[in-house]
């Protein structure tokens, strides 16, 4: 079983920091791209960073310069680093990967930006 577990969501003030973790099991963690998505009730789910098994990232515009993903093979973990937050930022953020042919996502964590 293939499991992705996300943490580190909470609730800040705009220009805040949050840094989110996800947990992988189940995987040969090292082989597998990593992706955070994020979605606003209402809304389609939205990709906002990616990590290659090779350590190459991406970042949709409107995070770039604020947010920073990156990874550990030997904890099975990936993160994302949210700097600079900003009201619009608010949503759910999801753990993604693509295994054996198949999609995986963790339950998600709330990501609340208000003031």
């Amino acid at each position: 079983q293939v499991y992705l577990v996300e943490s580190g969501g909470g609730s800040v003030q705009p220009g805040g920091s949050l840094r989110l973790s996800c947990a992988a099991s189940g995987i040969n963690f090292r082989l597998y791209a990593m992706k955070w998505y994020r979605q606003v009730a209402g809304k389609e789910r939205e990709l906002v960073a990616t990590i290659s098994s090779g350590g190459v990232k991406d970042y949709v515009d409107s995070v770039k310069g604020r947010f920073t993903i990156s990874r550990d093979n030997v904890r099975s973990r990936a993160f994302l680093q949210m700097d600079e937050l900003k009201p619009e930022d608010t949503a759910v953020y999801y753990c993604h990967t693509n295994a054996y042919g198949r999609d995986f996502w963790g339950r998600g964590t709330q990501v609340t930006v208000w003031g």
